[in-house]
């Protein structure tokens, strides 16, 4: 069977499809508790670095190719996105979390495409 990667808002339901739930920002989802979110894995290494983040957010919709590189660059040089896809290599059903309100133009969405 093949590994399925499917992509969620940190302020989605939970649901028992979901599988293997992997939160990817750096900061924590905005007025969710500790008790009411449940991820199984969160590094916060695998997000853009806060210098890209902040670049990306002056203009999402003219930066999203750019971004997209220059993201993809930083995970391939980044040792915890290697130890992550290899902890997720067992998995059948991974969800990717974000905070994101914009589900298209997110960091999750290149993560997928990586671990792809």
């Amino acid at each position: 069977m093949s590994q399925v990667i499917q992509l969620k808002r940190a302020y989605d339901p939970e649901a028992e499809s979901d599988g293997y739930r992997v939160y990817i920002d750096r900061l924590w989802p905005r007025g969710l508790s500790h008790e009411t979110f449940h991820y199984d894995f969160w590094d916060k290494e695998i997000a853009p670095s806060t210098e890209l983040r902040e670049w990306f957010h002056t203009d999402p919709d003219k930066l999203w190719g750019q971004f997209v590189e220059k993201y993809k660059a930083e995970l391939k040089a980044n040792p915890s996105f290697a130890a992550l896809a290899d902890a997720l290599k067992d998995k059948l059903t991974v969800t990717l979390l974000f905070s994101s309100r914009d589900r298209e133009h997110n960091n999750a969405v290149v993560v997928k495409e990586m671990l792809e």
